[in-house]
């Protein structure tokens, strides 16, 4: 029995049971093959739709505002500028093709050209990222973070239950999932040293995190509300933010994270619409203490999504380290964006905003190896043998994430990076 606020639907399009890209989600991507030049698709199964054919051949008739080379981009950033009526109808009319009713595509002539092969293409950046930000809003993460490196009973700092923490992090160097990084070199002092030392980082990490994209943009001086913020985001993808920790250890005072972060994000290539994840809206943890006007929200902003960290050496097979889930975030992507532009700091289309590590209330949902190894005491046992305190030379992080509620699955895929050597 399906819930009230899903609409029981069926496509021609054969999907997997267990498929993240189902007729209920239809995520945007860019994607090429050898014959295709990069280009707006969307998944469904494991078909990937040209919406540039379906543009050729009239089927967005109704929308006149559509450039007519809108899907031959190399990134979503124009079109998603269109704006939501524009690219939510886009959706809707795609969702009604694929139904299996419906006639229109799958006995049109087009539809072997509209229909491209998930595993031929190549995906690529969703979005030119313009800027970036990263946020610090799981309160289990940095409660475990606080008693680690600070006094246990004081794990919080005192602004941390009355504000979303963040920083603003490097969009260059932003990539897409199944896309390579070398192992970073930099400072690092421990506290054993009596001086620092240069070299490859000796605790490379992952962070398990989302990200929201924003998809319109605002004007210096300007704020965006918690009861409007969703306006402005397009979607989410999986967000893998890259930690080197000797190197953040070091030189995080007083500024920050700057090159233990700055190295390598990696992003899952499909992005999740919100409309997509509504039927998984949930309420939030409690906030106590109450936070200020601005930061208080008329309705729920967390998604039940389930979260999975897998870690692969080369040749082995993969262990799954973590499972969580995007519900237990303190703070919610509403109020990150109300309190990001609160100060009038300006947005623009294709932003990107991460949620900061997810970890949850038990020790196999802790998002990072600094958690699950907890420092390094507690080395994490693999399937086929072997050990990780920290993420080791050859191996291939993955990290997915889906929604499933009375059946349907709403899912993002994966995004998943394999760490090489230091050059």
């Amino acid at each position: 029995m399906s819930s009230p606020n899903i609409t029981p639907l069926t496509s021609w399009v054969q999907v997997a049971k267990d498929s993240d890209f189902t007729i209920y989600n239809l995520p945007f991507g860019i994607f090429q093959n050898k014959r295709l030049s990069p280009r707006i698709g969307i998944a469904i199964g494991d078909k990937i739709v040209d919406l540039s054919v379906l543009h050729e051949e009239g089927f967005f008739s109704e929308l006149s505002q559509l450039p007519n080379d809108i899907f031959v981009r190399d990134a979503l950033n124009d079109f998603i500028a269109l704006g939501k009526p524009v690219t939510r109808k886009v959706r809707e009319i795609v969702q009604n093709l694929l139904k299996e009713d419906n006639e229109h595509l799958r006995e049109h002539t087009c539809r072997g050209k509209a229909m491209v092969n998930r595993n031929e293409a190549q995906m690529l950046m969703p979005v030119k990222v313009g800027d970036y930000t990263d946020f610090y809003s799981s309160m289990e993460h940095a409660t475990n973070v606080g008693m680690m490196f600070r006094d246990p009973e004081n794990a919080l700092l005192p602004n941390w239950k009355h504000l979303p923490v963040g920083y603003h992090g490097r969009s260059s160097s932003i990539i897409p999932s199944g896309v390579p990084f070398y192992r970073p070199k930099g400072q690092f002092k421990d506290a054993n040293m009596e001086k620092p030392e240069f070299g490859p980082t000796r605790r490379l990490d992952f962070e398990l995190e989302m990200a929201f994209i924003t998809g319109g943009p605002t004007k210096m001086g300007d704020s965006i509300s918690t009861e409007d913020a969703e306006d402005y985001i397009f979607g989410m993808v999986l967000f893998n933010d890259w930690s080197a920790r000797d190197i953040q250890a070091w030189e995080y005072v007083p500024l920050g994270p700057f090159l233990g972060k700055n190295f390598a994000s990696s992003i899952s290539p499909w992005v999740v619409t919100l409309e997509a994840l509504e039927p998984f809206r949930v309420a939030g943890p409690k906030q106590d203490p109450e936070v200020l006007p601005y930061l208080q929200c008329k309705k729920d902003h967390a998604f039940d999504i389930q979260l999975e960290v897998y870690i692969q050496p080369e040749g082995m097979k993969a262990t799954k380290v973590c499972k969580s889930n995007f519900k237990y975030m303190y703070w919610n992507i509403a109020q990150q964006l109300a309190h990001h532009t609160v100060n009038g700091c300006n947005i623009n289309v294709g932003d990107m905003m991460a949620s900061g590590t997810i970890s949850g209330p038990t020790e196999d949902s802790y998002g990072s190896m600094l958690e699950l190894a907890w420092k390094g005491t507690k080395p994490v046992q693999l399937e086929e043998g072997g050990e990780r305190k920290f993420i080791e030379d050859g191996d291939t992080v993955i990290m997915k994430g889906f929604a499933e509620k009375d059946g349907i699955r709403v899912g993002f895929g994966e995004v998943s990076s394999k760490v090489l050597p230091a050059k």
